[in-house]
């Protein structure tokens, strides 16, 4: 569906939009989230029967407005009592793919421990300290 990198972060609003809402309507709800549209992350609409799905992002030089219909069935998007959710590009995909994220299971998988430190200059290896 979409190439995106593990920097894009897609948020998922909670509360039915109307599907006749495009560019500018989505950009108002979007901007409601208390997020920026213009930041190049993907904002995920569904309307009250959950039958109908947009997507909002920025394109480097223009919004670009995506949408599903479904002929059978229904988009299940994830509890949530906030106004939004934020979900992995993966999990999106499983989304529009039909799979109900909210039975699926995420198999465990290592994940590389980060510290503050392993970013900071100040505690990089000198040659000197290597050669010592």
């Amino acid at each position: 569906m979409f190439g995106l990198s593990a920097a894009v972060r897609v948020y998922v609003a909670t509360a039915p939009a109307d599907m006749r809402k495009s560019f500018d309507g989505l950009f108002a709800l979007a901007s409601g989230l208390d997020l920026d549209p213009l930041s190049g992350h993907l904002f995920v609409f569904v309307n009250k029967r959950r039958d109908r799905i947009k997507v909002l992002y920025w394109d480097r030089d223009g919004l670009v407005v995506w949408a599903k219909r479904l002929e059978k069935g229904t988009f299940r998007i994830p509890d949530a009592t906030a106004d939004r959710v934020e979900m992995t590009a993966a999990d999106l995909a499983a989304l529009l793919a039909g799979i109900d994220l909210d039975s699926a299971r995420r198999r465990p998988r290592y994940a590389r421990p980060t510290t503050p430190s392993q970013n900071s200059d100040s505690n990089a290896p000198t040659l000197q300290q290597h050669y010592t």
